[in-house]
């Protein structure tokens, strides 16, 4: 609904030929354009094909009142905003009030002054104006705020994904294997919701949470002494035990800000990420000991995905292990290390990861 040359279009719809000529006269005398139209049904037609600014609409019409055709105008897209104003010889109280409810904006009563009339177009024509300016207003405003959220939630992952790299620098200095668990966590969820059993649980949300959240799983580490974090060689019982308290570590750490921001999705994935994505399915890992289903289901994908990069990757400690090897490991383990739902979707997409790795080797 646009007004052409800045002219704006009124549809007149009244069945009484002296009416429309009067109108049509008059308002084109004050440099509308205007477009008479003798029934309701025409008038529908027209308004769909080109819809005008303002309609000044007659009730009694044979075929179809003016009733019915400014509700069938307010049912329909594209066209429920047009101002109608009804202009009616009918006066009673009952008659404006099923007008209003039909959804008109005005009632002008017949006989009428041509002033009044005047005086109601151009008050509705720059009403409907405003209204468009204003909604064209909130709709740049709304976009520009999304923009600057969009700004700022980007520029949170940045600082939170460098912070990540910061701490997984102590003990990997590649610079990619944060990106390369990113991808291989995305892979996994994506899989794992073609299946009904987790259809329900892993939407789209999900999914980029557990992108956004993966590199916070080992932020941890940074509690952990160079000593034991860059030993080359097997840790004893007590460093062990030492080494897994960079779980707790991570949580504490991630809570204590999730406590401050206690909506933000992806943060809270990534606390429960960082405490349990050494957890085992047969209840064996650390910390909770947690068994089965009860892992969140964000660790156990986690878990898998944090294993294989691990397995591929070069270490003071071992030299990194080729992808048949490292498959083999993964599904050796499925049902007692790993949830074998996730071992599945990883056994589905293996030459996907391994092309991956290869892809964006260090």
């Amino acid at each position: 609904m646009t007004e052409r040359h800045g002219v704006p279009d009124i549809m007149i719809v009244d069945d009484t030929p002296q009416n429309l000529r009067l109108l049509s006269e008059l308002l084109g005398a004050k440099g509308y354009r205007v477009r008479p139209v003798p029934n309701g049904a025409l008038a529908l037609r027209a308004a769909g094909a080109e819809p005008p600014d303002l309609i000044l609409l007659d009730i009694n019409m044979p075929g179809m009142s003016g009733f019915e055709v400014c509700r069938r105008l307010k049912g329909t897209a594209g066209l429920r905003d047009i101002p109608v104003l009804f202009i009616s010889a009918l006066n009673d109280t009952q008659d404006k009030l099923l007008a209003f409810e039909a959804g008109g904006q005005d009632y002008i009563t017949k006989p009428f002054q041509f002033e009044e009339v005047l005086a109601r177009v151009n008050t509705h024509l720059k009403l409907e104006r405003l209204q468009r300016e204003l909604a064209w207003h909130n709709r740049e405003l709304e976009d520009r705020v999304a923009e600057q959220v969009r700004e700022i939630s980007e520029s949170q992952v940045a600082t939170i994904v460098a912070l990540a790299k910061l701490a997984e620098s102590r003990d990997d200095d590649t610079g990619k294997h944060i990106e390369r668990v990113q991808i291989f966590c995305r892979l996994l969820a994506e899989k794992l919701a073609e299946s009904p059993a987790f259809r329900d649980r892993i939407d789209p949300a999900f999914v980029e949470n557990i992108f956004y959240a993966a590199p916070l799983h080992d932020v941890g580490k940074v509690g952990i002494s160079d000593s034991i974090l860059l030993k080359p060689g097997k840790l004893t019982p007590d460093e062990f035990e030492i080494m897994k308290t960079h779980s707790m570590i991570g949580w504490r750490t991630l809570q204590a800000v999730c406590e401050r921001y206690p909506r933000n999705a992806f943060l809270s994935m990534g606390r429960v990420v960082a405490r349990n994505h050494h957890e085992r399915w047969d209840g064996n890992g650390y910390p909770d000991r947690l068994k089965g289903d009860a892992i969140p289901l964000e660790a156990r994908i986690m878990a898998v995905a944090d294993v294989y990069e691990a397995l591929r990757a070069r270490r003071c400690y071992k030299e990194p292990f080729d992808h048949e090897k490292s498959r083999g490991i993964l599904a050796g383990n499925g049902g007692t290390q790993f949830d074998p739902s996730v071992i599945a979707a990883f056994l589905a997409l293996d030459t996907e990861f391994d092309r991956i790795r290869t892809d964006m080797r260090d």
